[in-house]
């Protein structure tokens, strides 16, 4: 993955929340209120299942990509709205290189 096309990404999303909302669809988003932006990532996370499922029997998955990148794209909006941002994700990630992912579910079912 390039670090470069997130960052300039989180950077455009950070920006068009300054926007005005007639003039930017993440500034319209963030004015509408997280609700709405929860009802566009669970819209995209459906989509995507459905893609998924149909470039299984397929074999073709550029509507998987398609969606996925949809997917992404409002969970970054959604983590903006609440003050984070895909460093806070990525750091996670990197986190968790050292564990299984059995012992990684271990820790978070004792939390």
């Amino acid at each position: 993955m390039s670090d470069n096309v997130l960052n300039k990404l989180c950077e455009v999303l950070e920006a068009r929340r300054q926007s005005s909302p007639e003039e930017s669809y993440v500034s319209s988003l963030h004015h509408k209120g997280l609700n709405k932006i929860l009802e566009k990532v669970g819209e995209e996370s459906i989509e995507t299942i459905l893609a998924a499922r149909d470039a299984e029997l397929s074999g073709e998955t550029d509507k998987l990509i398609y969606e996925t990148a949809d997917l992404w794209f409002h969970s970054l909006v959604m983590l903006s709205h609440l003050g984070e941002n895909a460093q806070s994700v990525l750091d996670e990630l990197e986190r968790r290189f050292d564990l299984s992912g059995l012992e990684e579910k271990a820790q978070r079912d004792h939390t």
